[in-house]
């Protein structure tokens, strides 16, 4: 796969980090984990793929870059995602059903 920017895991569908299990316009959004630091369109694309369990990023570390927008490669903190519903760079919509699994990657 062609792509600019840090290197997406797991089974990414296109260049903008769709992937097999969410790939509606809206889910461009690739998360680093804690657990490796390393980016995948979602959690089931890090449990199907990597070989150890997903950590959660601690509360202390939310102004860590480890969202990537996949429209424009934009890296942002966890902070900032957490603010917004659309990339601040490009405006590209994120899918607001990503808050439901918030807690797979983020302490609350």
């Amino acid at each position: 796969m062609i792509f600019s920017g840090p290197t997406v895991y797991g089974p990414a569908i296109d260049d903008e980090t769709r992937c097999v299990h969410y790939g509606t316009t809206k889910d461009v959004i690739a998360i680093k984990f804690a657990c490796c630091q390393l980016y995948y369109p979602c959690h089931l694309c890090h449990e199907q793929t990597a070989t150890h369990p997903a950590e959660q990023w601690p509360l202390d570390r939310r102004d860590e870059k480890a969202l990537l927008c996949g429209v424009c490669k934009t890296e942002l903190s966890i902070k900032a995602y957490l603010q917004v519903d659309a990339c601040p760079t490009c405006a590209a919509e994120f899918n607001e059903g990503c808050r439901l699994h918030s807690h797979l990657y983020f302490q609350s």
